[in-house]
Parts: C-alpha cells; sequence; structure tokens
C-alpha cells in the first residue's frame, strides 16, 4: 500500500486521526480572509501571572487572543475556523518540525501575534516575502504584490533546517562576486521572487489558487529529508504532495472541495506517483 494519502473530507476530522509528532513539515494555503470590515472593539485588560510554556493555551495566550480577536469581529470568525487546525498542525508536528502558514497580506499580523501565543515566540523562524508579477495595477495605493509565509517551528533549539540542499538564485550583482560563486549562485533571503504558475506552463493544472512549484520545492528542501512526511490540508491543486513526491518525501494531502481531489488525482497519476485515495 502506498505511503502517500490524498483525502477526501473535512480536513479537521482526519487531523485527529494522524498521530501525534509525526509530521515533519506542514505547509497550509488556506482560503485567505478578504473583504473584511475592520470595527474596532472594547478591550480589556487584566494582571496575569507568567508560568509554564507561554503559548499553546496558556495563559498569556488567552489574553493575547482576547486582545486581538475583540479588535475585528470577521477575523474572530475566520480564526475560528483556523485556530482548531493550527492546533491540530502543532500537535502532529515532530520536534524537529516547522510550520509555514501562507497568507494574504492583510491577515499576516493578526496571525503572527496568534502564532506567537500558539507556537511560543522563540519558536517563530521567519516572515517569508514571496513577490511576484500580476495582479491589479493600482494608482492610488502601491500595487499589491505579494503574499506572507509566516514560519513556525515546533522546538526552537531541536528544529530542522538544511539552506545547503536549497535551490540556490542568480546574484543581482554578479560583478561584485568571484566566477566561482556566480557559477552556483547565492543562498535565498526571506524575500523570494519568484512568477506565478504561467497560464501556458506545464505545470498548470487549472485551479483557480494553484502555488507554483518553484516555492514548494524551497520549503520542502529546507525543512525536510528524504523519507520525512509532509502535509497539506487544504491541498489546493496537490502543488505539496507532487513536489514533496520528486524530492523523495511522503506525503499526506486533505482537501473536502472535490474538484481539488479530481486535480489532485489526475496530475499525481500523470507523474506516476503511487498514493491512497481516502474516502
Amino acid at each position: 500500500m502506498p505511503a502517500n494519502k490524498l483525502i477526501f473530507g473535512d480536513n479537521f476530522s482526519h487531523l485527529n486521526s494522524i498521530a501525534d509528532a509525526s509530521v515533519q513539515l506542514v505547509y497550509i494555503d488556506p482560503p485567505f480572509n478578504t473583504g473584511r470590515k475592520q470595527v474596532r472593539g472594547v478591550t480589556a485588560t487584566k494582571r496575569i501571572e507568567s508560568g509554564g510554556r507561554v503559548g499553546f493555551k496558556g495563559q498569556h495566550y488567552e489574553i493575547i487572543r482576547e486582545t486581538v480577536l475583540s479588535y475585528d469581529d470577521e477575523f474572530a470568525d475566520y480564526w475560528s475556523f483556523l485556530e482548531p487546525r493550527l492546533e491540530e498542525a502543532w500537535r502532529v508536528l515532530h520536534e524537529t518540525g516547522t510550520l509555514y502558514l501562507h497568507l494574504d497580506y492583510r491577515e499576516a499580523h493578526y496571525a503572527k501575534v496568534l502564532l506567537d501565543a500558539l507556537f511560543g515566540r522563540d519558536c517563530f523562524l521567519n516572515e517569508i516575502i514571496w513577490a511576484y508579477d500580476y495582479g491589479g495595477k493600482a494608482k492610488n495605493r502601491w500595487p499589491a504584490k505579494h503574499d506572507t509565509i509566516l514560519v513556525y517551528v515546533k522546538n526552537a533549539k531541536t528544529y530542522f533546517f538544511d539552506s545547503e540542499t536549497v535551490d540556490r538564485e542568480p546574484y543581482m550583482a554578479p560583478g561584485l562576486v568571484t566566477p566561482e560563486k556566480v557559477a552556483r549562485g547565492k543562498l535565498p533571503t526571506d524575500v523570494w521572487w519568484h512568477t506565478i504558475v504561467s497560464p501556458t506552463g506545464k505545470e498548470k493544472t487549472g485551479y483557480p489558487t494553484q502555488k507554483p512549484e518553484g516555492i514548494l520545492r524551497r520549503i520542502i528542501q529546507a525543512s525536510s529529508r528524504e523519507g520525512d512526511v509532509v502535509l497539506d490540508f487544504f491541498a489546493g491543486s496537490g502543488t505539496t504532495g507532487a513536489v514533496a513526491a520528486s524530492l523523495g518525501r511522503k506525503f499526506i494531502l486533505i482537501d473536502q472541495n472535490p474538484e481539488s481531489i479530481e486535480v489532485i488525482s489526475k496530475r499525481l497519476e500523470a507523474a506516476g506517483v503511487e498514493f491512497e485515495l481516502v474516502r
């Protein structure tokens, strides 16, 4: 039986069936909570005693949650959907594991505060900016041309990160470095310039929120080893699974959209990837 799984159904119910600390890497690209109106609420403050691990339902977490969620009711509704799923992500992550949460720039600042509490602020690794070259050309503000990926580790002392295996990128000023360095390329920073999936490219599946393989390749190369399990429970077009398989990783993909399951199945079959479809 294939180790790779494609699961059709509600992700929260299926996450409960995944064993504790069994996943090395979680990447999720949940539906963006766009079009919200900000309504400032009245916040309450109270003195609390510190103690235990900050985050993951600790006392500090409750205060942060109260303060942030009372600011914006619509975000509170969004977070009430996402929060229990992120708690499950924390539970299934191995002590060396990493979470990559891909968000719209309008949500990142809220999510950062709440994830600091959920994982612990010391477990925040990076804010990655994915800058791209498409979209509207607003004239009454700076046009938005990026997404945010928040990166948190399960354990700040034991997490795995291998920069040497990551695909390198060209130097912007090659004349300032040696020919050897130009040939090898430079390590990426926390700002990633990468085009979208080309409408005519071979990656294109037709799924509306498809992300480029290059973005997932960099994430999976850095934060997992061959044979590790990679989890994506908002699987969409299946890019996480396709890239994980190509790099020798195992994957668990979950989505409740029948169109997504059909797209992923065809994509993996075309690539010759063996997987179990769970309904």
